[in-house]
């Protein structure tokens, strides 16, 4: 980090706009972790793991380690878990609607979005398609981006609307979020038509998508000294960079555990997935390094007795206009530091144990932190970390950096912060 401590937040804004979906977020890890010298696996493919660095990608999802030289069947995992998922517009199964004259696109709000957020946004559009391949069943996936501004949601003005100053803003999910994107005068293209050009196939060649709308704005350091970080979807690929950063600077040569980043999938949904947080793909990747030091089922649960994760979420920073919603005695600051999240009713996977693990990394790395709960008459959130806790039975901490914002198109952290983050990250992978 250079000396005015904000580095990490240029390298996260990168990460960010390079990463418009879930598929793209493991494309960019990959291609970090391939300059890292990190081995791909397949799933479906044998492992006879050395000492060294690995990872493997399922969809939105991807799982990387570093086995040290010294590392013992049973000497346990240190892990590192987030989510590559934000809650945005997904495009449906059929696109293609007109109202009014105007094209539009159908859109399935994906997560808790706060709809209000992606109105009069220039839009652009990415995510995956399958294309049909020679033979009857076979078919190859494409990743796509269009960083052109192709669609908007326009705002009802409120000449039309006057009941906005009283009753606020309403928005119904299926009538007013569908996005325009042409009138159809001299221009009849559709979905197909248009991803196809993109990645130069014919459009009946297309089976099928995960397609999302993404904001253009690019992120941006933010505030008269830069104290900000703007930018969309920190919630959750601050978390997804951070933690490649501490693996990937991560001096695993003397140890006997395994260090591991799991990015998931699906976390703003539930995490219920074969790719998801709930579904096996840790639980599977951990058996398969134990297997391939020589290890069996035994020396499986010693491990995952002997392993400890940290849940790492964006948390809600303190909001300067809203005050009375937060919990008065545990205020979160930005640029104060990650922060320790506990709830009693296991909303975060926090116990005294995993605090105190925490809390020592954060000592040790010079970096300060903060502890949080939710106010005891609102509902309380979740992560990927109750999840990950009841899957394996591993020991878990949830953690994150504080927040403005969250689950907006756009979205606002300290700049400090995710270097704090990532020094945090690195001392408890030691």
């Amino acid at each position: 980090m250079t000396t005015d401590g904000k580095d990490e937040a240029r390298a996260l804004a990168a990460f960010i706009d390079a990463s418009p979906s879930p598929f793209h977020a493991c494309a960019t890890a990959a291609a970090k972790l391939d300059g890292a010298g990190y081995g791909r696996l397949r799933e479906n493919e044998r492992w006879a793991l050395t000492p060294g660095s690995y990872y493997v990608v399922r969809g939105g999802s991807l799982v990387a380690w570093t086995i040290p030289s010294a590392a013992q069947a049973a000497g346990g995992f240190r892990i590192l878990g987030a989510h590559t998922d934000s809650p945005n517009l997904r495009i449906k199964p059929r696109p293609d609607v007109k109202s009014a004259g105007i094209r539009q696109l159908g859109v399935e709000i994906y997560g808790g979005v706060l709809l209000n957020s992606w109105l009069n946004r220039d839009l652009g559009l990415s995510g995956r398609v399958w294309v049909r391949d020679d033979g009857p069943t076979e078919r190859r996936e494409h990743l796509f981006r269009i960083d052109r501004p192709l669609l908007c949601v326009p705002q009802l003005a409120i000449h039309l609307n006057r009941e906005i100053k009283t009753d606020g803003l309403r928005l119904d999910a299926q009538q007013h979020m569908a996005p325009m994107w042409g009138t159809g005068r001299g221009d009849e293209r559709g979905f197909l038509d248009v991803v196809g050009a993109e990645i130069d196939v014919a459009p009946d060649e297309i089976i099928s998508w995960d397609a999302m709308c993404h904001d253009l704005a690019p992120s941006s350091l933010l505030g008269t000294g830069e104290e900000f970080l703007a930018a969309p979807r920190l919630d959750n690929l601050c978390s997804c960079h951070c933690s490649l950063e501490a693996l990937t600077a991560d001096d695993a040569a003397s140890r006997t555990h395994v260090s591991v980043v799991s990015l998931f999938d699906h976390e703003e949904v539930g995490s219920g997935s074969a790719s998801g947080a709930r579904g096996p793909l840790l639980g599977d990747v951990i058996e398969r390094i134990v297997l391939s030091l020589g290890g069996d089922r035994e020396d499986y649960h010693c491990a995952i007795a002997e392993s400890i994760c940290v849940s790492a979420d964006m948390a809600h920073a303190t909001h300067p206009n809203y005050v009375e919603v937060h919990e008065p005695n545990h205020h979160l600051a930005i640029n104060g530091g990650p922060v320790i999240k506990l709830n009693a009713n296991q909303s975060y996977a926090t116990e005294s144990e995993t605090e105190a693990v925490f809390q020592r990394a954060c000592e040790a790395a010079d970096v300060p932190y903060q502890k949080w709960v939710n106010r005891t008459d609102l509902a309380c959130g979740s992560t990927i970390g109750p999840a990950t806790a009841a899957r394996l039975g591993v020991r878990t901490v949830d953690v994150g950096n504080p927040q403005l914002s969250m689950h907006s198109a756009r979205e606002i952290c300290g700049s400090h912060d995710p270097g704090f983050l990532v020094r945090a990250m690195t001392r408890f992978l030691d």
